[in-house]
């Protein structure tokens, strides 16, 4: 694409609206126009320039404010929609197993619940479309700032002192007349618009006065505040960078750490304390009598281990770290991780414990505890009698398909499939056995009684590891410092030349608050002669000035 070459003798890149040394109109629009765009300096810009590769389709097509005002209501559409469920992270469940998951949103929100978690609604924030919505929305930011930033420095660095009276005329305001002594108002507006705090160049009989120029960057900064911003919630996804996960661990049990690799955790005693009359108030104590008992504080004693260097994942290799009680807003502290306590369950079944009984006689041949977290497939009575474990059921929620079924793994309402074995029935009597209730086939001689039951408490832990923090906490700050940029300090400028004989021109630009432009023009006549101009927006005089005043 050739260059544009102007009048003066200046090339200017293809597609230039305004000469980038004398501001000459470049195109037909612009002749044509009464007031010239003034947002990018009339410079050429990469996106309505070049429009043939695949690349410039690229650019283009993430340069537009369109598409880019499209991909923020698409993120806020789509954050919207995900705050109609719980997320992921406030489903109770035991562990990682979608189905789990699954099960969870169908059983509550039905056929729609079934569609938000397949769609990935439940896990927004992590789910692969997400992260790509956001990968676009940065994408748009950087180009659509670079296509404007760049060619906007450009001519505001090259921008010339002295311009050609058709720049001057196309300007939002502008004033001409003849002035009777041009070089005395000349050196009383250099003289006022510097201690306006205005920076001002002077060249062959032309005054370009500028001021906070540097608020013509807040966008670009604002921008490269969010641009940080979203990189550090892109990197949320890299392993090691962000962590939040929770789990269940039982009193006595020891755990790998979900999202601290190579760490185990071991709950060793769970408590809770409760207020008690004496220690409330009257208005606690009223509260006491309505609610019963309100906890004090709960906390888990736990035990941290960490793998030794080269042992096998999983092993029993490990050696201890620290003993800590995590107590809640007081969390264990390792390695860049937090767990908080969060949640907690008392009287979660561990054993339970039955007799094989003659119905009849009532007599026991044995009794047989159930480890109801890791069952064991067969229990020796003695004597010729044992128990087969056939189907265990931890958490038995009714017939489903003619099926007994589990909602989830957690032993809150165990039930089990026995077949029972004793000389009188070498091959077993066979019996469904739930809390309150027990089913047979056909009438056994035999029945599994229930005789007891072992408690013990879980902990409901939070992990948190988050390196980005501080990237996201730049982020604002920038974002910050762009805003209170582009808000409070607004880029003035004002050109004054001599024309042809005693006339004068005068022109104004800025690029927000122009009443305050008008008034910097006020206080700059109020000492030299200059020309009234007028505001083409408001088509009105302002100021007239008597031809030749010299005040």
């Amino acid at each position: 694409m050739s260059k544009i070459k102007c009048q003066c003798g200046h090339e200017n890149p293809f597609g230039t609206v305004l000469c980038e040394k004398c501001g000459r109109p470049q195109t037909d629009d612009a002749k044509n126009s009464e007031m010239v765009d003034m947002r990018y300096e009339g410079s050429a810009r990469r996106s309505q320039t070049y429009k043939k590769s695949i690349i410039d389709k690229i650019w283009n097509f993430f340069s537009s404010v369109k598409i880019g005002v499209s991909i923020i209501i698409a993120v806020l559409s789509t954050s919207a929609i995900g705050t109609i469920f719980p997320q992921k992270f406030y489903v109770p469940v035991s562990g990682n197993d979608p189905s789990e998951y699954l099960a969870y949103y169908e059983r509550l929100y039905g056929t729609f619940g079934k569609i938000y978690y397949q769609l990935g609604f439940y896990d927004m924030y992590n789910s692969w479309w997400f992260k790509i919505l956001i990968g676009m929305l940065g994408t748009s930011i950087i180009i659509a700032s670079l296509d404007r930033v760049i060619p906007l420095y450009k001519s505001l660095k090259k921008q010339r002192t002295k311009r050609h009276p058709s720049f001057m005329k196309r300007q939002r305001i502008y004033g001409e007349s003849d002035i009777a002594n041009s070089d005395e108002s000349l050196e009383k507006a250099e003289k006022a618009l510097k201690d306006l705090h205005y920076n001002v160049k002077v060249e062959d009989g032309a005054i370009l006065a500028e001021k906070n120029r540097f608020g013509r960057w807040g966008p670009y900064v604002n921008h490269t505040g969010l641009i940080i911003f979203l990189l550090g919630v892109l990197m949320r996804g890299i392993p090691g960078f962000y962590v939040d996960e929770t789990m269940w661990i039982r009193e006595g049990e020891t755990r790998e750490i979900p999202g601290a690799p190579g760490y185990l955790l071991e709950n060793v005693d769970f408590s809770v304390e409760t207020y008690t009359k004496d220690e409330a108030d009257a208005v606690f104590g009223e509260a006491l009598e309505k609610n019963g008992d309100i906890v004090k504080e709960f906390k888990s004693d736990v035990k941290l281990y960490k793998e030794k260097e080269g042992s096998l994942p999983g092993s029993s290799d490990v050696e201890f770290m620290k003993e800590y009680p995590i107590i809640v807003n007081k969390p264990l502290k390792f390695d860049g991780y937090s767990i908080f306590q969060m949640d907690y369950k008392t009287g979660e079944l561990k054993t339970m414990t039955f007799t094989l009984m003659n119905k009849k006689t009532e007599k026991s041949l044995g009794e047989f505890t159930i480890d109801l977290n890791e069952p064991a497939k067969d229990y020796d009575l003695g004597n010729g009698s044992s128990i087969e474990l056939m189907e265990y059921y931890a958490d038995y929620d009714g017939i489903v398909d003619g099926q007994p079924s589990s909602k989830s793994p957690i032993p809150n309402n165990p039930a089990f499939i026995f077949n029972m074995k004793t000389p009188e029935h070498p091959d077993g009597e066979k019996s469904f056995v739930a809390i309150r209730q027990t089913l047979e086939v056909e009438p056994n001689d035999y029945e599994a009684k229930f005789l007891s039951a072992e408690t013990r408490d879980a902990s409901g832990l939070t992990i948190r590891k988050d390196k980005t923090l501080y990237i996201l906490l730049l982020g604002g700050i920038v974002f910050m410092i762009g805003v209170i940029q582009g808000s409070y300090w607004q880029h003035r400028r004002i050109w004054i030349q001599k024309g042809s004989g005693s006339e004068m021109l005068i022109a104004a630009h800025t690029n927000k608050n122009w009443y305050t432009l008008k008034k910097d023009l006020d206080k700059v006549k109020e000492i030299a002669a200059l020309p009234a101009y007028t505001d083409k927006q408001d088509k009105e005089a302002v100021n007239d000035t008597t031809e030749g005043d010299t005040n």
